[in-house]
Formats: C-alpha cells, structure tokens, sequence
C-alpha cells in the first residue's frame, strides 16, 4: 500500500509538472531530488511497519502454541510425555546439599548408572587392587616398612608396570563408580539424617560401603551393581552412625533397642496426638517397662561443661552446677572425724581381723575385694576369710557406736 501511494504521488507530481510553465535546469534537479529523498523514506517506513506486524505475528502464533499445549498436558499420551519430560529435566538438576555449617554446596550429579561392560570392567579393576593390597599389608608386617613398586611385582611375579598399571585402573574405577552411583548413596543416607552424623559424613561412610560392595561383586551372576552394593552401603551407614554419632558410644543391642523403643514412641505419638507413657510403649514392643525406662536413659545425649547457657552469653554450664561433696569444707571435716571414729573402732580388733575388714570392705581407700580375692592376698580359703568377716562385724556390733551412728544419722 505505501509503495502504490508513493507511485501515485509521483504520478501526479509528474502530470502537474507538465501542466506547470518551464522551470530553469537547477530548479528542476533540487525538485528531484527532494522527490528522490521522500520516496526513500515512505518505503523505509513502509518496511518498519511490515517487520513489526511480522513480529507481531510470530509472538501471538507462540502463545497460541503454548495455551494449546498447557490445555492438552492434563490427558492423553500428550500430557504423560510432557510431565515425564518435565520431571527428567528436574533429575537432571543440582542436588543441594547441607553441611555442618548451614551453608548451602551445589554440586552436579550424573543421571544413570553404568552399563554392565562398564561395571565388569571397574569391579575386576578394583578386585585387582584389593589383592595388590593383600600383599602389600603381608610385606609391611613382615619387614614393617612400605613395600616398593619392584617388591610388589616380585610378590605377585610380574612385572613393576603391571603393578603401577593395576594401581591407575584401581583409581579410576574408584572415581567411575563413585561419581555414577552418588545419587544412589545419597538417596540411601537421606534415610539416616539427624542421628549424630552430618550429611556429608553419612555419604562418605555410604560411598567407602559401595567401593568395598564393588570389590565383592561378580558381574557373572547376573545383577546389577546398584542392587548388590545396596546393601553394602546401607550397613557402612547404620555402622557409622552406631559407632560415631554418639560421644559415648552404646553397644549394638542397646543401640537396636533404642531404635525399636524410638520408632514406637514416633507412632504412638502421631496416633494418640500425645506423649506416650512407659507402659504404652512396653505393651506396644512386648517389654517390661524397666526396660524401655532403660532404653530412654541410655538414648540422652551427654552435655558439655564447657557449654554457654546462653548463644550471647559467656557463663558455661559447669559455673552454675555444684561442685562434688569435697568441695564442701563441713563435709570434708565430718568425713575425716568420721574416719578417724572408724580408725579407733578398728583398733579394738586383732591384726588379722582388721586386715580382713580393710580389704574386704576398701577401707584403705582401695576397690573393695571379693572373698576370694582376699584369701588370695592372706593366704586363706574363701570360706575361712567369710567367717573371719562375719565373726568381726558380729564383733563390733557389740561394741559401743554411738559415735558412728551420729554420723549416719547426719548423712540420712
């Protein structure tokens, strides 16, 4: 249209100039090239315009195409394939991973894991550096230094480059198979946060599983890496976290135990909307209930002394909690008058009597011993130091202990 109307201008510029008088030479050449100048620029915005409405468009087809899509996702083979995608390309993604600190490491993941060859291939790499490593312990307990390249090719009769190259394939498998199967040990430690044990720690101890997993595994059987090695990480795990998320480590049935009486309090808890008792949680395990009492003590966490009372206070714990019973200047004079009671009471006995009494019952300050342990020191049966303690303590009741029983009655 603006190229037409331009035609036309021109047109009627050209008829009128006819119709006109003659103009002079110069007269007509600036009148051409004015005319020239507002062609130009009538097809220049001519084309402005059209590059516009194309753009125009090309955004209103894209909108079209996407309202479309959005409508047709919720059913049919369309929409399947369309969350599929959208959930892979969410796989595909970084995984976020917390640390000790709070702060917050971002790092890629691969998606899928190993083909079969490729597996094969890293677990006899890795078998091979097991054995290399058999005999290297073998040489450092004989000789008790670290074996040379030449001393691990002499033991396993073949050459030092076999050896270096049995170290390098060793590595490499280590690095193919844990970058591959992160995501599987990460999923696996995910289960055991918030027991003593940070995240990173939990798949560090979850990937040393899957590398001893991968030293064991026999491509010839038939499975697959990830469901033989499963089972090898999940006990690297639950083994670290039993021995290494307490201060004061419990011993594995205790630690069993607590994870029983734990998980039974959980759901007694989200079915009765409340705090289960002791009897509860007993009748829900088939306990007693001292031992589910017991479970509970050996579950607390041990506290610092060294620790603030407050995050912006300076006072610790051990400023506020009293001091042991020597630390108390009456106590400590009561316990050496009473000892000294004890020591003139003891005199009354004859030598033989009185060692029995000291070491049967520690009054010397040592660990009281047993009456075996006894005749064992004085050279007498366990029977005959049982009567000498019997016949003595019979000995001293008839002895005046008004003094002693002062001291007793002020301890009650």
């Amino acid at each position: 249209m603006a190229i037409i109307s331009a035609t036309v201008l021109s047109s009627t510029s050209i008829h009128s100039s006819s119709s006109a008088p003659p103009i002079s030479p110069s007269a007509r050449t600036s009148r051409h090239l004015k005319l020239a100048t507002s062609d130009e620029s009538l097809i220049l915005a001519a084309a402005a315009e059209t590059v516009a409405l194309a753009t125009a468009a090309v955004g209103a087809a894209r909108e079209a195409v996407e309202l479309s899509s959005q409508t047709g996702m919720g059913s049919g083979s369309c929409g399947l394939k369309f969350r599929r995608k959208k959930r892979r390309k969410r796989r595909k993604g970084f995984q976020c991973l917390e640390v000790e600190n709070r702060h917050v490491v971002y790092e890629p993941l691969k998606s899928g894991y190993l083909s079969r060859a490729q597996e094969a291939n890293f677990c006899l790499c890795l078998q091979d550096q097991a054995r290399l490593e058999v005999v290297r312990k073998k040489i450092v307990d004989a000789q008790e230094a670290e074996p040379t390249s030449d001393q691990l090719a002499k033991a396993l009769m073949t050459n030092k480059s076999r050896v270096d190259k049995i170290l390098c394939k060793g590595r490499e498998s280590a690095e193919g198979i844990t970058s591959n199967y992160r995501k599987l040990v990460a999923s696996i430690a995910t289960a055991y946060r918030g027991k003593g044990l940070s995240f990173e720690d939990l798949i560090q101890e979850g990937t040393i599983g899957l590398l001893r997993g991968a030293e064991r595994f026999d491509p010839k059987r038939g499975c697959k890496l990830s469901t033989y090695s499963y089972w090898w990480i999940k006990e690297a795990i639950i083994t670290a976290v039993t021995n290494k998320g307490r201060i004061v480590r419990l011993p594995g049935s205790t630690w069993e135990m607590v994870a029983k009486i734990t998980e039974a309090k959980n759901a007694l808890r989200s079915r009765l909307n409340r705090v289960p008792s002791y009897d509860e949680i007993a009748e829900m395990l088939n306990l007693q209930v001292s031992t589910v009492r017991l479970g509970f003590e050996r579950s607390r966490y041990p506290l610092s002394l060294d620790r603030t009372l407050t995050d912006q206070g300076r006072m610790t714990l051990q400023e506020i909690i009293p001091g042991p019973d020597e630390t108390n200047p009456e106590k400590m004079v009561k316990k050496q008058l009473m000892k000294l009671e004890l020591e003139k009471l003891l005199q009354t006995l004859d030598e033989r009597e009185e060692r029995v009494l000291r070491l049967r019952f520690g009054l010397n300050g040592q660990t009281p011993l047993s009456c075996e342990e006894t005749g064992r020191l004085m050279e007498l049966s366990r029977e005959r130091v049982r009567q000498i303690t019997v016949n003595t303590l019979l000995k001293l009741r008839k002895t005046s202990m008004d003094s002693l029983k002062a001291y007793v009655l002020l301890e009650s």
